[in-house]
């Protein structure tokens, strides 16, 4: 009953924070406007629309630092969400915890119990996308000095650097790297001058190896030397930095493996080697037979 009321509860103020602020949605550019769409994508489309007229209820709460730091997260995250989309899903969440959470709380605790929930189900999300943005730069830090090899390879061959960077975007396979490679060009032809672009680049990941690409290539630019030799010496530098980081995670593993060396590994082959033993003493208990023997 309680659960009821507080859905009933925050449903009506977000109604009326509804209707206090007419809300519209960001029109932009779509397959299904150009009417390229399939049936298929017609429908998700449907589904997408609704989901996110639901959402626009937060965009009162999205709003200056707090909706260009979610858009930046969502953005590296490379999640096709909104800022008001991922709102409503923390608003899920906490409606989902509270439900969940409801039996096992008593009478006298239900303010602890509703502020410890709303809480969890408020910072879930943000967990997980932490741990998605975490993933993505792993993937990047990765994908990075392969990447880099291969404009290399083109230049040294006689391409110059867009057209390389449109060859290995159109060559290689789907991947983080490559969407980032492929918004770098796009952002090139449309007018955006190549520093821009890769400062920009730079400045979404907050990534040493890539800000070292980014600024290589704009020092490149900037002073006017060969494009190659850059790419040439920066991939050197990566593979280095591949080596070390390869050391460094093997040089870790032995602390890792300690803890379940200590608790799982050694107890099992304690019991497999002490077992039999301490089977056979029960048995034969040779502290009576020494004790028979003193009395004879």
């Amino acid at each position: 009953m309680i659960i009821f009321i507080l859905t009933m509860v925050f449903l009506s103020g977000f109604s009326f924070i509804l209707g206090l602020f007419p809300l519209g949605w960001e029109s932009r550019p779509t397959l299904e406007a150009l009417g390229y769409a399939s049936s298929d994508g017609d429908s998700k489309g449907k589904k997408q629309s609704i989901f996110r007229k639901i959402a626009l209820i937060n965009k009162p709460f999205c709003s200056g630092k707090l909706r260009t730091r979610i858009v930046k997260d969502l953005s590296v995250a490379h999640l096709p969400i909104s800022p008001e989309e991922f709102f409503f899903i923390k608003e899920v969440c906490i409606i989902f915890v509270l439900a969940i959470s409801y039996p096992m709380i008593k009478p006298d605790m239900m303010i602890f119990w509703f502020l410890m929930s709303f809480c969890f189900g408020y910072m879930l999300p943000e967990y997980w996308l932490k741990g998605k943005i975490r993933f993505v730069k792993g993937v990047m830090v990765k994908e990075l000095p392969d990447a880099i090899d291969l404009l290399g390879l083109c230049v040294n061959a006689g391409l110059d650097f867009m057209l390389a960077l449109k060859w290995v975007v159109e060559k290689s396979p789907p991947s983080v790297m490559v969407s980032e490679l492929n918004t770098l060009l796009q952002e090139i032809n449309v007018g955006k001058t190549r520093r821009d672009a890769l400062k920009d680049l730079s400045s979404k990941y907050d990534l040493a190896e890539l800000a070292t690409f980014s600024r290589t290539l704009i020092q490149a630019d900037k002073m006017g030397t060969s494009v190659s030799e850059a790419l040439n010496m920066l991939s050197e530098d990566m593979r280095t930095s591949r080596y070390r980081r390869g050391e460094k995670m093997a040089m870790k593993a032995p602390l890792k493996l300690l803890v379940p060396l200590l608790f799982f590994i050694f107890p099992t082959v304690g019991i497999l080697v002490a077992g039999p033993i301490f089977l056979q003493f029960l048995e034969t208990n040779p502290m009576d037979q020494m004790t028979s023997k003193i009395e004879e």
